[in-house]
């Protein structure tokens, strides 16, 4: 349900208004259109909402996901400019901060979706649907669906405000995999990444040497570093170092 108190947020913002609706009455809207142009529709409006917009909503947030905002009071102000480096976890806002949390989560019978907000000025914003009938996970960064068919994870984060991270399925060809229950059922996991500053993705999958478990992308010195584990990460053993396009001015 959504908090009355995000009334007057609400009469300023007509994409808010109409994600309330569309979110509050999915159940409905699916009879009328169907699953998927209803998820397309809400990720349309997700990639246009701010942060306000999803709290308003009633979406569940970093903080606490299975309840919508219960810091309408802070969560409703103007965002504060970061004075530290941002977020708590891996660049994300974590409330009750002024502009609301840098992730929401709302979960139906059917399918769940999370969205990921890039921090800062939120200038990019990743949105995931999954149906809970058919696991495959469908992406959309700033409106426009990437990852089509690369068995995505359901989560993602970002870096630096400009790429996003999202694990996936590994090759069935590599020596070490096996495969077990859950969104990614490969042992061996790849990792896609989008650069939202030229609008490109590409997907690094692991050679037969690389034994990506729990595969960490860390941006560095111009640098994109990956690391097979968390281990190597804190060990600094990269298997790649990838060099990063500058952002177009």
């Amino acid at each position: 349900m959504r908090d009355e108190a995000w009334d007057e947020w609400l009469l300023r913002s007509p994409t808010g208004t109409e994600l309330v609706v569309w979110w509050q009455q999915a159940r409905e809207h699916i009879r009328r259109v169907g699953r998927d142009a209803y998820g397309e529709r809400l990720a349309a409006l997700l990639s246009a909402a701010s942060a306000r917009d999803c709290a308003a909503a009633g979406f569940g947030c970093t903080r606490r996901t299975d309840r919508v905002c219960r810091e309408a009071s802070v969560c409703r102000l103007d965002p504060a400019v970061p004075s530290a480096p941002e977020g708590v976890v891996r660049g994300e806002r974590e409330g009750p901060v002024p502009g609301a949390c840098g992730g929401f989560h709302g979960f139906w019978a059917d399918f769940e979706v999370h969205v990921r907000f890039s921090g800062g000025e939120d200038r990019h914003r990743a949105v995931f649907w999954r149906g809970t009938t058919a696991s495959a996970v469908r992406l959309w960064v700033d409106g426009f669906e990437v990852g089509a068919g690369a068995g995505l994870d359901s989560f993602g984060h970002w870096l630096g405000g400009r790429f996003l991270v999202v694990q996936a399925e590994g090759p069935d060809s590599h020596p070490g995999q096996s495969y077990g229950p859950g969104v990614l059922v490969t042992t061996i996991v790849s990792v896609l990444i989008h650069d939202a500053a030229h609008g490109s993705t590409w997907t690094l999958t692991p050679t037969p040497r690389e034994t990506w478990t729990d595969p960490q992308v860390v941006l560095a010195s111009q640098t994109l570093r990956v690391y097979a584990t968390t281990e190597a990460r804190a060990a600094d053993l990269p298997d790649r170092v990838l060099p990063v396009r500058p952002a177009p001015k």
